[in-house]
């Protein structure tokens, strides 16, 4: 109890009781929103503006349950790194549930009150609407605290090698996220650490967390033994600490674990493709739906594009017509709009975009900076040659090359090639690291489902705007 109460002091424990405070508000704001909406569509009569008193015991029963089911949840557990999207699917989630328990609960307490079937429907719609708008703001808050170095979370990353070294990046790149790196663990004597300092070897891990006050430990150290990552989970138990494992690009196939049996002796099933069968059909017709809507609705300003392109550039084509290597490696011939001059790749053969790029058109450099050049991919998605999400397609030269560099690189080609992808709104593209967007591709066709293409299409509208290696 004494630990759960250090845990919520301070900012931490201030944050906490804006989220229960905001969402016992913004549950109740809804129910009074839901009714005066429904009265919208009805002939004005004699039904009052707000809502009966009748129904207040009902609704204060409702948003008990719904904040309860939140609790259960853990939706009023701080959790750092957590997406915005994310946070939407758990509330609509837990909403919906909520919903559920209470509507069952009242049932059973006030048999004779019927409200409205409309106006449940929208209450429980503008719900996840308030909740999530103010848990962003709030989130929001706390984030610009972290920058300030309030609320910091001492972190110690376990591993002295390339692994550790990305993970430290990826912290110094978030400081909103509020993470403070303490120091390595190292043991390794055959190479020298790549990272620094390190306090100590796998054996002194429950000594520096203790030493230290570390709230989280990161395991990345690929040639950790199933008994050396046993012994650090068993010496961090008792510090109350938080234990996270980065997994290398072979860990990945190990994301979903089956249990089985042959004849008695148990085996366990550590692959599985998440893209086939139905779930298969589903993607392409979203994919069909989607573009062909976005062709339609867009037209007007993709004629305006093509009219700007040949202003800009009169002696080339309007189009550039590039090959990529797509679904099981078989090329298709990728379209977009032409940012760069018809003559770019003449002297050096087939090279990357660099910042600054002085190939570029003089409208080239702005629609590549906010991806508008990518929309005719559009018509490579309706036509099936391309999705909406996947493993962005590279050139035949670039995919040679790598494939013999970087391992399980051709299993991108396992699913169609993607307009925007997991990598790419995680700042990955450009001149970034190969290795680290084939993890990323491979994590994406591992666990793939419509809830992850949704988020992954939702952040690329953000990814947009401020992504830095778009050039």
């Amino acid at each position: 109890m004494v630990g759960i109460v250090r845990s919520l002091s301070g900012l931490r424990g201030l944050y906490v009781l804006a989220l229960v405070v905001s969402d016992f508000i913004m549950l109740r704001l809804a129910f009074v929103l839901a009714y005066r909406l429904r009265l919208l569509g009805e002939p004005r009569g004699d039904s009052p503006a707000d809502p009966p008193t009748s129904y207040d015991d009902l609704a204060l029963m409702c948003v008990i349950v719904i904040m309860l089911v939140f609790a259960l949840r853990r939706l009023y557990i701080p959790r750092r790194g957590f997406g915005r999207v994310d946070l939407l699917y758990q509330i609509g989630a837990a909403v919906a549930l909520g919903w559920l328990a209470a509507l069952s609960t009242t049932l059973f307490i006030y048999r004779s009150l019927e409200p409205p079937r409309l106006m449940l429907v929208y209450w429980a719609l503008l719900s996840i609407g308030l909740v999530w708008l103010v848990r962003v703001m709030l989130d929001s808050l706390l984030r610009d605290a972290h920058q300030r170095g309030r609320d910091l979370e001492r972190v110690l990353i376990v591993g002295d090698g390339e692994q550790a070294e990305v993970v430290q990046a990826k912290i110094l790149s978030a400081p909103e996220l509020g993470y403070r790196v303490v120091g390595f663990v190292g043991g390794s004597n055959e190479t020298p650490p790549l990272v620094q300092p390190v306090l100590g070897g796998l054996e002194s891990i429950p000594d520096i967390v203790r030493q230290h006050s570390i709230g989280e430990v990161i395991i990345a150290w690929p040639g950790l033994t199933h008994q050396q990552l046993i012994e650090i989970v068993t010496g961090c138990t008792r510090q109350r600490v938080d234990i996270k494992v980065f997994p290398d690009i072979f860990e990945l196939m190990a994301r979903e674990v089956e249990t089985s049996e042959l004849t008695g002796l148990p085996l366990m099933r550590v692959r599985d493709v998440a893209l086939r069968g139905w779930m298969r059909f589903l993607k392409r017709a979203t994919d069909v739906a989607v573009s062909w809507a976005a062709l339609v609705l867009l037209s007007p300003f993709l004629l305006l594009m093509a009219f700007l392109v040949k202003l800009t550039s009169p002696h080339g084509p309007i189009l550039h017509v590039q090959e990529r290597v797509g679904l099981d490696g078989r090329p298709f011939f990728m379209l977009k709009f032409r940012s760069m001059r018809p003559d770019a790749e003449v002297d050096t053969g087939p090279v990357w975009a660099v910042p600054n790029d002085p190939r570029r058109t003089r409208l080239g450099g702005f629609i590549r900076r906010f991806s508008l050049d990518e929309l005719p991919q559009l018509i490579n998605v309706l036509v099936g040659e391309m999705s909406l999400v996947g493993p962005r397609p590279e050139r035949p030269e670039f995919v040679a090359q790598f494939a013999g560099l970087v391992p399980r690189y051709a299993e991108r080609h396992m699913e169609k090639a993607g307009m925007t992808g997991w990598a790419q709104v995680n700042g990955l593209r450009g001149q970034t690291s190969v290795l680290e967007r084939t993890e990323y591709d491979l994590f994406y066709i591992e666990t793939w489902s419509l809830a992850f293409d949704i988020k992954i299409l939702l952040k690329t509208l953000a990814a947009v705007i401020r992504d830095r290696n778009a050039y």
